[in-house]
C-alpha cells in the first residue's frame, strides 16, 4: 500500500523542503520529483477485456494515488509487432502482457526484469509451482502467469442446433470434426468453421494428438516436413470442399475475434483460446458454446492447460517496485479478480480461484465449466517455446496463405516452412 499522505502536515518551510526532496506532498510515497510515478502497461485483447482491465486499473490507482497507469491495448498480431519494435528500440513498457511464446525471446534478449528480486512487492505463494515455473528462464523468474487457459472450438449455438448436425462431443476426433464441418456447410450454406491450417496453435494440438511435439527439449523442431504436409493437405482439402473458410476470409484474421470468419458471420465456428472467445458474444446473435478440441484418431488429446498469458516488467523500468506491486494487485487482489473475472482465463491464484468460482456469471461461468469438463483428461503442457517461435507464427501463416491461394502445394509450403524454421532456430 502507498505511504501516508503528508501535505496537510507540512506546516513549516523546513518540512516543506524535506517533503519535496523525499516524496510528493500531493501524493504517496510512490511519487517522484513532485509528481506521480507513471507506469506504461500494455496488453492485447478484445473490448470486453479492455473494459474490465480499465476498471481494475482505476481501482489500483484509487488505492495507490501516487501511481498513474497509462494503458494501451490492441489485437494480438499488431500488439506482438509493436512490442517487438519497442523492445528492439530499448523502449519496452514498464509492465507488459506476454504470451507463452514471447518469454524466452525477451528474457534472453535482456528485456525482462527478474521478478524474484521484487518478492517484497509481489507474492507468488498462491500460484501453482508448476505453472509458475513456466515463466522461468535459466533459473530466473522473468514472467508471472496471470491465468489458466486452454484451446476450444467456439460455435454459433443457434445456427449449429438449427442445422440438425450432431453437436460436438467430448472425445471427438479430427475426422469427426471434419465430417461436422462438411455437414454444417451443406445444411447452412456457409463454411462450418475457420480454416485451421493457418494456425500454429491448431497445428500443435493436431501434432500432439499424433504423439509428437512442436519443439524438442533441446529447442529444435519436433516434427518433419512430412508431418506439416499431412496437416496442410488435410485442411486444404476441406477448404477446397467449402467446409472451412476460403482464403479471402482466412487471410483477414489478425488475432481479434472481430476479424475471424465466425465474428464476421461467415462461418459457424472458430478455434481459439477459451478466454478471448468471450468477444464473440457481442458478434454472434445466437451466442456461442464451447467444445473441446478434436483428439487424435486413437483418442490422444492434443490440447493442454497453459498459462493463458503472463505479466512481465521491463528491465529498464525506472520503477520496478511499483510495477511489481501493480502485478501483485492484478494477480492477488480479490476485488481486482472479481472485476477481471475470466477475461484472461481462470485466475492463477488458487485462493482467489476457489473463492470466486461459484460467483462467476455469464461467459465467465461458461469458461469455468468448460475447463472443469476437460480437467484431468489433458496431457502435461510443453515447455515454453524457443525465442524464434514468435517470428515463426507469422511465417506459418504466410506459408499457408500460399497454399490457400493455390500458389504453392502443401508439400512445397511445408518444406519452405521447415527450412526457414530451422534457420530461425539456429540464429
Amino acid at each position: 500500500m502507498p505511504g501516508n499522505r503528508t501535505t496537510r502536515s507540512c506546516m513549516t518551510a523546513a518540512v516543506l523542503a524535506l517533503c519535496a526532496t523525499l516524496t510528493s506532498c500531493t501524493g504517496s510515497g510512490d511519487s517522484v520529483g513532485g509528481g506521480k510515478v507513471v507506469l506504461r502497461y500494455t496488453w492485447w485483447g478484445n473490448p470486453d477485456r479492455a473494459a474490465r482491465t480499465e476498471e481494475a486499473v482505476a481501482l489500483f490507482e484509487e488505492r495507490n494515488p501516487g501511481i498513474d497507469i497509462q494503458t494501451s491495448f490492441s489485437g494480438y498480431e499488431p500488439y506482438k509487432q509493436k512490442l517487438a519494435t519497442q523492445a528492439a528500440g530499448g523502449d519496452a513498457p514498464d509492465v507488459m502482457q506476454l504470451d507463452y511464446r514471447m518469454i524466452d525471446q525477451y528474457a534472453s534478449g535482456g528485456v525482462l526484469l527478474d521478478l524474484a528480486k521484487q518478492k517484497s512487492a509481489l507474492s507468488t505463494a498462491d500460484i501453482d509451482k508448476g505453472l509458475l515455473a513456466t515463466g522461468v528462464v535459466d533459473g530466473k523468474q522473468y514472467a508471472i502467469p496471470q491465468a489458466r487457459g486452454t484451446e476450444t472450438m467456439a460455435y454459433d449455438a443457434k445456427q449449429w442446433k438449427a442445422s440438425g448436425v450432431e453437436l460436438p462431443r467430448e472425445g471427438w476426433t479430427w475426422s469427426d470434426w471434419a465430417d461436422a464441418m462438411r455437414a454444417l456447410a451443406k445444411e447452412t450454406g456457409k463454411p462450418g468453421g475457420t480454416d485451421p491450417g493457418q494456425s500454429e496453435d491448431c497445428f500443435e494440438v493436431w501434432l500432439r494428438g499424433q504423439g509428437k511435439e512442436l519443439y524438442t527439449k533441446d529447442r529444435q523442431l519436433g516434427f518433419t516436413a512430412d508431418d506439416l504436409t499431412k496437416w496442410w493437405t488435410f485442411t486444404d482439402k476441406l477448404r477446397r470442399e467449402g467446409a472451412v473458410s476460403p482464403a479471402e476470409e482466412t487471410t483477414q484474421i489478425d488475432g481479434t475475434v472481430e476479424n475471424t470468419p465466425l465474428g464476421r458471420g461467415k462461418a459457424i465456428s472458430d478455434m481459439n483460446w477459451d478466454a478471448p472467445a468471450s468477444g464473440f458474444l457481442a458478434l454472434v446473435p445466437g451466442g456461442v458454446n464451447l467444445a473441446p478440441m478434436p483428439a487424435g484418431e486413437d483418442g490422444t488429446p492434443g490440447q493442454y492447460f497453459k498459462p493463458s498469458m503472463f505479466m512481465g516488467v521491463a528491465e529498464a523500468s525506472e520503477h520496478p517496485k511499483q510495477a511489481a506491486r501493480f502485478i501483485d494487485f492484478m494477480l492477488n487482489d480479490m476485488d481486482a479478480a472479481k472485476i477481471l473475472g475470466a477475461t484472461r482465463g481462470i485466475p492463477i491464484n488458487a485462493t482467489i480461484r476457489e473463492a470466486i468460482g461459484p460467483e462467476l456469471k455469464d461467459f465467465d461461468k461458461t469458461i469455468d465449466e468448460y475447463q472443469a469438463s476437460v480437467d484431468g483428461d489433458l496431457n502435461a503442457p510443453p515447455q515454453a517455446p524457443p525465442s524464434g517461435d514468435s517470428a515463426l507464427q507469422t511465417t506459418f501463416m504466410r506459408d499457408y496463405d500460399q497454399v490457400s491461394y493455390e500458389r504453392m502445394s502443401p508439400r512445397e509450403a511445408a518444406e519452405d516452412y521447415v527450412t526457414e524454421a530451422k534457420a530461425e532456430l539456429r540464429s
